[in-house]
């Protein structure tokens, strides 16, 4: 049998570093607000002057997605994004280190009557979430008006991933891996909501191309399989950082009517339609930092 190549035990000094990051964390998440913010943006700007790799995939996604815009806006729009981002740290350490009743005050939720007819139907819910900077705030936030699983992608780090899976059962009920498919089904023929955001790139064999952002973009096939194999309705939500730095907006929209329709791109183009809108509203709160359209369809080269 070969051996693990983990450590047995946290305190190896391999571990030691992820023990300074989570006690960085917790520090950083009961620090006054406006330091928070301070802190954040900062850590932001030595990201978009040192991460060259991730800052070259954000200048490429955001040429890809937002042609219209001038050279010096897209330069701006990528400074911007790292700067979300590095808040983005700030505010995930808070929602997982901190109860979500002390956010309670900087928060309003449009469309709540949406989410909760959804609920009301007792088929579960399954919630289209997107990738932005502040997700795990919102999961802290959104669990302070409706409970919800969560579909995550499990973290290489053993010690790290512990960490993090505690802090969201904290906010959710339970952190399902991604690729548990029957996990997910189960949770939500149980009635459960769960949390799901289908913005990213999971390869050609589980996905179809759909247009976003007038590309084609590989889009994982599971939002309908799951509507389709549990009758869940499907509500998109938003969750944005406000302008003030300092209060979150989250909108629910009507659960999609229609869904699934049995046409697999068609379907794919109705979630990256929502996806698109939702981006648009704060678009450099997103995370463009990954590779996006990392699969092309045949023939096409790659972008990055």
């Amino acid at each position: 049998m070969s051996k693990s190549r983990y450590p047995s035990s946290f305190a190896h000094p391999r571990y030691w570093p992820t023990w300074f990051a989570i006690g960085a964390m917790y520090i950083a998440a009961w620090l006054p607000w406006r330091i928070k913010m301070a802190i954040g943006k900062g850590l932001g700007l030595l990201a978009w002057r040192f991460a060259k790799r991730r800052r070259r995939i954000t200048e490429t996604n955001i040429a890809l997605c937002f042609p219209e815009k001038s050279a010096e806006q897209r330069r701006q729009l990528v400074k911007d994004t790292f700067i979300a981002n590095g808040i983005g740290l700030i505010e995930t350490a808070t929602g997982w280190c901190r109860d979500g009743e002390s956010l309670r005050h900087r928060v309003a939720y449009i469309g709540e009557e949406h989410m909760a007819r959804a609920e009301a139907q007792g088929k579960g819910v399954i919630i289209v979430g997107v990738h932005f900077s502040s997700l795990d705030l919102g999961g802290a936030i959104h669990a302070l008006f409706f409970s919800a699983d969560a579909v995550y992608r499990p973290h290489n780090n053993p010690l790290f991933e512990r960490f993090m899976t505690r802090a969201r059962k904290r906010n959710f009920g339970v952190a399902i891996d991604r690729y548990d498919l029957r996990g997910a089904v189960r949770q939500l023929k149980a009635g459960r909501m769960v949390w799901y955001s289908p913005d990213q790139d999971f390869g050609r064999d589980v996905s179809v191309f759909a247009p976003l952002f007038g590309q084609q973009a590989a889009t994982i096939r599971l939002t309908a399989k799951l509507a389709r194999m549990t009758g869940a309705p499907v509500v998109p939500m938003m969750f944005h950082r406000n302008p003030d730095n300092a209060t979150y907006t989250i909108e629910s929209l009507p659960a999609l009517e229609g869904f699934p329709s049995g046409d697999e791109i068609g379907d794919a183009a109705r979630i990256n339609q929502f996806i698109e809108l939702a981006i648009r509203k704060h678009p450099e709160q997103y995370l463009w930092l990954h590779r996006r359209f990392k699969t092309r369809p045949e023939g096409e080269p790659s972008v990055y």
